[in-house]
């Protein structure tokens, strides 16, 4: 049976009636996820209410609530649940691979060096705009099922590599069409402020009007965009530049989120920060000014440690400087086909643990209640509580540390989907 096949049969049957579709499930240890109890929220034995595809209830399996003494239940055999995972930041739609640059960094290029002579971003646009929009879905697909079999009920997908008006059209439509091929919830970013296209080489503000902020707009009016991202790097935009996109964003009531600090510290953070941003991501050459101003924000960090790792970088973002500062910490897969081809969210849970030194309730938060925050969907999904989507990842594990301590293995046991899918 093909992946998306056995993820569709694990999807609970929502057939309509006049009844409201209850099951309970049971037999459980609950990583719940939620702060300021036990670590992890973990209920060392728990079972949880689903009524229509949100979660009723959590609690013991000994205090089932009265009216639900007839509903259907499942036991679990004591596995592990958690809150489905969540990828927070991705570039899941693309054309063609980058295995050539891996050489060429292999031989002591750098990411710069590789972007100024005409690799990196710019390499992939042009396989990206010679692809049709069915031809990009299904190059994604299969990149999609990978994420999904490690317990993935949700995925952010960026633009940015079509880089003309109606190539980054194409990109979120295809993004889009993901959403309704497989059972999962896609959150579309739009990148166009990625990276200046050949044709538009030493002329980055002739770029910014007249194709990414009539891509915005049309974006925005064909509603393919949940939020407005952009690159704000040496090598890409000027934190200026950038301030021009969330501009048409605010007018547009789009959120907003930003790659920052990745290469170098251009105050990316502090302007990200400034217009309320949901997330600031990489962060590598983060500093104190910027530390603050997301704190004071609220503005998630999401860490990216398969780029970390690809580039062979050597400083790290600054985690103790975020932890003291209360600045949630959130991971993602970055999938992407230069710097960080990965597809394994389990993967980078290890490495934000390995490289970062994240504690591994660090990581799974980072994958689930603040992966939640960073999209925007805080209040729907990301913890174990009543109220919320019941999106939810059984394991074959003791201890949720255990997902992170593993490297190459996959332990879920199932994902469990609510009926609003």
């Amino acid at each position: 049976m093909s992946i998306h096949n056995s993820l569709f049969l694990e999807i609970a049957n929502c057939q309509s009636s006049d009844e409201p579709l209850r099951r309970i499930l049971t037999d459980l240890a609950i990583a719940t996820m939620q702060p300021g109890g036990a670590p992890y929220g973990l209920l060392a034995q728990g079972a949880v209410g689903v009524e229509d595809g949100f979660i009723a209830w959590v609690g013991s399996p000994d205090d089932v609530p009265a009216g639900w003494r007839g509903a259907e239940t499942e036991s679990f055999g004591g596995r592990l649940m958690t809150p489905a995972l969540i990828d927070c930041h991705t570039h899941l739609v693309f054309g063609g691979n980058r295995a050539h640059e891996f050489e060429m960094r292999l031989k002591g290029a750098t990411y710069e060096e590789i972007a100024r002579a005409g690799g990196g971003i710019v390499s992939t646009v042009a396989a990206t705009r010679a692809l049709s929009e069915d031809e990009l879905v299904a190059q994604a697909l299969p990149r999609l099922d990978r994420l999904m079999a490690e317990g993935v009920a949700t995925v952010e997908i960026k633009s940015g590599y079509g880089l003309t008006v109606e190539d980054e059209l194409k990109m979120l439509r295809a993004a889009s069409r993901l959403g309704t091929l497989r059972p999962v919830r896609v959150k579309t970013s739009f990148l166009g402020a990625h990276a200046v296209p050949a044709e538009y080489k030493g002329r980055p503000d002739a770029y910014i009007d007249e194709v990414v902020l009539p891509a915005l707009d049309a974006a925005h009016a064909e509603g393919l965009a949940d939020a407005v991202d952009g690159f704000c790097e040496g090598i890409a935009f000027s934190p200026a530049q950038i301030a021009r996109v969330f501009d048409r964003a605010a007018l547009l009531g789009l959120p907003v989120k930003l790659h920052a600090e990745q290469l170098s510290d251009l105050g990316g953070a502090k302007l990200a920060a400034f217009c309320g941003a949901l997330s600031a991501d990489h962060l590598e050459h983060l500093g104190p000014d910027g530390v603050a101003a997301m704190a004071a924000s609220g503005t998630v960090a999401v860490l990216l440690p398969g780029a970390f790792y690809v580039l062979r970088e050597t400083r790290l973002p600054p985690v103790a400087e975020l932890r003291e500062a209360g600045v949630p910490i959130a991971l993602a897969t970055d999938c992407n086909p230069g710097s960080s081809p990965l597809t394994s969210l389990l993967l980078a849970m290890n490495m934000g643990c390995t490289l970062f030194r994240l504690t591994p309730e660090e990581a799974l938060a980072g994958v689930t209640r603040h992966a939640a925050r960073a999209l925007g969907l805080a209040v729907q999904i990301g913890t174990i509580e009543a109220g919320k989507r019941a999106e939810l990842a059984v394991w074959d594990v003791g201890h949720p540390a255990e997902l992170a301590y593993r490297i190459g293995f996959n332990p879920l046991y199932r994902r469990v989907v609510g009926c609003w899918l």
